[in-house]
């Protein structure tokens, strides 16, 4: 995507529900409703994966990413399929896909269970969803894709999940280490929506209908060659559930993307500039949807890129 090798990746998870009065807002053909809030993501991984290089037997090792398919003749599955196979056998044999390529390796009952707590069948995190389209059905959130910190990939999941979450503190953002969210999901059995795919443009699903709860009405789409070098704002959530509204300015328009500063006292008092989990904030100038906050400079925390709305919405199609 062009993305300026200054620029890192600041992705965390974690999800809120919509904690709103019910507004009926409608939003009609290039335009869309801005959130802001955070949120918690939950994915269920096809199968069960190693998150750490181990050595299970003699000078053979799991490495990370590798997909455990089967313990001798039981099908793994899910972490309670590989709990159900730990045994007192002398040896077993694992098979295993890495990289797409089967193998065999062998295993003793110890090294089972050393390996069980570098095994993962879900990944988590937290980020901020930027859109709803309730005519659709539809949400879009994060700007970017993910991926999972252990595996270093995309996640290959079956299912997942975004939740509503509430900010409970802040680690402020220095320059070289940036700062991030801690963050609860506020009710684990009401989500806002599934995850359809996760793509370089984000994460998309299905919106879920009895989360009919938005607080702006929808803001026409803007279009790339309309953004302008200059003021803006940004929705986001940096305390409780609470969407609002912080200054920036945008300092440059590329093809691919924007870069602009964060301007705002009262936001870079609470978080010394961009978070982990900000990426998806909605951006917006003169009244309409720009974009989505991405990326930050992790050495000038003040400073991010942003992806244009109209490019974002690719991803859902």
């Amino acid at each position: 995507m062009g993305w300026s090798r200054q620029l890192k990746l600041a992705v965390s998870f974690s999800l809120l529900l919509l904690m709103l009065p019910f507004h009926a807002a409608y939003a009609h053909d290039g335009s869309l409703i801005p959130m802001g809030h955070s949120i918690g993501i939950k994915m269920d991984l096809q199968g069960v994966f190693v998150t750490n290089d181990v050595m299970i037997h003699k000078d053979e090792w799991l490495k990370a990413g590798d997909l455990i398919e089967k313990v001798d003749d039981a099908d793994i599955l899910v972490l309670t399929d590989f709990e159900k196979a730990l045994t007192d056998k002398k040896e077993v044999t694992l098979h295993v896909s890495r990289k797409g390529e089967a193998s065999q390796l062998k295993a003793d009952s110890e090294a089972m269970q050393r390996l069980f707590p570098f095994l993962k069948d879900r990944t988590e995190g937290t980020g901020t969803l930027t859109y709803v389209d309730p005519e659709k059905g539809t949400y879009g959130a994060l700007g970017h894709q993910i991926i999972d910190s252990a595996l270093k990939s995309p996640p290959s999941f079956k299912s997942g999940s975004i939740f509503l979450s509430e900010i409970g503190q802040i680690k402020k953002s220095v320059p070289g280490i940036p700062g991030y969210k801690i963050s609860t999901i506020v009710e684990d059995e009401d989500f806002l929506g599934t995850i359809r795919s996760n793509g370089v443009y984000g994460i998309f699903g299905a919106w879920n209908d009895a989360q009919q709860k938005v607080l702006t009405e929808p803001l026409e789409i803007m279009q790339p060659s309309e953004l302008k070098v200059g003021k803006a704002e940004i929705f986001t959530t940096v305390k409780g559930t609470n969407v609002e509204s912080f200054a920036i300015e945008i300092t440059s328009v590329e093809t691919e993307q924007f870069q602009f500063v964060l301007t705002d006292p009262k936001l870079l008092k609470t978080t010394g500039g961009i978070l982990q989990g900000m990426s998806g904030s909605p951006v917006i100038q003169n009244g309409k949807f720009a974009g989505a906050v991405t990326h930050m400079f992790v050495d000038e925390p003040e400073k991010g890129a942003g992806l244009f709305l109209d490019t974002m919405l690719r991803g859902e199609k």
